[in-house]
Order: structure tokens, then sequence, then C-alpha cells
């Protein structure tokens, strides 16, 4: 008879094991969290010497403890402590990671979670806020610039250069030209366009050949290397030559190169409009030097003209 007990006994203990169990883990899903507001960084990079070096890990308590903070892997690992048994009231108080393990060392590139112990409740919860660890560097994998030469006087022809680029993975991609930031792209995806109007550092570039360079910062602050370089050439006017010699009233040509649809031109007490192309002139009537100024939307080119006498 007593065997037969046994077994029973075994079972109707185990159904109040697990029917308390059931109580417990029904009441903790009741229980408000004693952490409020929990915010953590999301991605950073603890090798990129920028301003998401380090995460940030905020909240406060419904209820004053001693708190123990420290960070765990994806295995539930500490990998580094952030506090221990320290006093903490209900206000917000921010812990900082600075992506190191106790030993001073960078841990490796994965996912993270902040663990924190409260003495007082005696409860460990791990926060499901997950932090990621990132040091690779993006990289500039495509890069085109075009037209190659470009006329930004405000006409809008050829004013600007399209820039086309790819990275391989979500950065911020900034325009460098001549080693000055010209353009910076907002947004993160990896792959998008930008207009290069002829300017850096906020100021407009000469006329003459510059070189464009894309750099990319993903969004865990890693600076990733330039790429490799495109030159694009800013022109706006240019004459086929400098100096004419000639004779009083004789004709003469001048090549004038620019994109403007319209040159305005002065020779001695004559002026006019002409198309971009082979301008021709008839030399001022008076012996001596003058010179010839060619204007293409602000953009002034200059000749000299030099008229000599017939000989007798």
């Amino acid at each position: 008879m007593r065997a037969r007990l046994a077994p029973a006994a075994l079972v109707a203990a185990l159904l109040v094991a697990t029917s308390a169990a059931f109580v417990v883990t029904e009441k903790l899903k009741l229980t408000r969290s004693p952490i409020v507001g929990p915010t953590v960084a999301k991605v950073f990079s603890p090798t990129c010497d920028c301003g998401t070096a380090s995460a940030e890990i905020r909240f406060r308590l419904r209820q004053p403890d001693r708190v123990s903070v420290a960070i765990v892997d994806s295995g539930g690992d500490i990998v580094r402590e952030l506090a221990r048994d320290q006093p903490q009231g209900r206000r917000f108080v921010a812990y900082v990671w600075d992506g190191r393990d106790d030993a001073g060392r960078v841990v490796a590139e994965g996912t993270y979670k902040p663990r924190v112990h409260l003495a007082r409740q005696r409860r460990t919860i791990v926060m499901p806020n997950r932090i990621r660890v990132d040091t690779t560097p993006p990289h500039v994998t495509t890069f085109t610039a075009r037209p190659l030469v470009i006329s930004p006087d405000g006409d809008g022809r050829f004013d600007r250069a399209k820039i086309r680029y790819r990275v391989d993975e979500k950065a911020v991609v900034e325009l460098y030209v001549d080693g000055v930031r010209a353009l910076r792209r907002l947004g993160t995806r990896t792959s998008g366009t930008m207009d290069w109007f002829g300017t850096a550092g906020g100021e407009p570039l000469p006329q003459g050949a510059h070189t464009l360079r894309l750099v990319a910062r993903d969004l865990a602050g890693n600076l990733g290397p330039r790429s490799g370089s495109r030159t694009v050439r800013i022109h706006f006017l240019s004459l086929g030559r400098e100096r004419v010699v000639t004779k009083p009233g004789e004709r003469f040509a001048i090549l004038a190169i620019s994109h403007a649809r319209t040159l305005r031109w002065k020779l001695g007490g004559r002026s006019g409009v002409a198309r971009p192309g082979t301008l021709r002139f008839r030399a001022p009537d008076a012996p001596g030097r003058h010179v010839l100024r060619v204007e293409a939307n602000g953009h002034v080119k200059r000749a000299l003209v030099v008229v000599r006498p017939e000989a007798p």
C-alpha cells in the first residue's frame, strides 16, 4: 500500500511546485519593472576618436536601491563591470561604457546588453536594449563625377557636376575638393548622388583643375579612407591668344571658349555681343596698344592688341 502511495505523493508534490512556480511567474509578469525610461546607445565604435566612441546607458529607478551595472555578451558572460553596489535614487543616472573589457582591451565586434542588479530587491535584470560594437570603417566602392568640365556661373548651363557613389555600408558621405570639405550628404544610404557647384569651404573656386575625393563615416562613427580621386575642371572663359599684332583697321580673329550663351566685348571705342567661338574684329585706326575685353557672365578675359603703323 505504501509503495502505491509513494508515486502519488511525488506527483502531488510536483504539481504543487509547478503551481507555485506558475504563480511566481505570473506575479513577476504583473509587477512593474523597477527600471524606468531606459535609453541606450544602439551602435558605437570605441576606436573612432569621435563623438560616438562610447555608449551611454541611462535609466532611473522606481525606488532607491544599491545598483551594480555590467555589460554582458551574447552568451550572458560579463565583459565589463561599470558600477558595483552604488547607491542610486529616483533620478536619472547615466553609466558610460568605452567598449573595453575589465582588462582594458577593446571587445570584439558584436552585440552586448547592460545587466543591472538591485541589491535591496535582490533582482538582476538584463536590459533588452542592445548595444552594437562596430570598429570596421566604411569604404567608398564606386565614385563618378560628370561632366568633367563645369561652368558654375549661375546661368543654368553646366553649372554643376553630378557626383554618384556607393558605400559598402550605411554611412554619411562627404566630398572634399583639393583637401577642403565641400559637401556633406544628408542621410546614410549605401548609394546616392550630390551636386557640386564649384565651391569648397563655402567659397567659389577659381578656374582650373580641381581634385575631388569622397570620405564616408558610418553610424558607429568610424571614418573610412579617402576614395580615389576624380578631376573636374572649372572653366568660365578662355581666349585663344593673349596678344595680337595687327595694322590700323585690319581685321583679325580670336577664339573665345565658354559655356555662356553670349559674350560681351569691348575694343577701343566699340563694343558688341557675340556667341562663343571665333570672334572677328577690326583693329582700331589709331596705332598703339589697345585692350580687347571679353566678358562671359561676369568673368572677364583680356587680350593686348598692338596696332603698328603701316610703313610709309
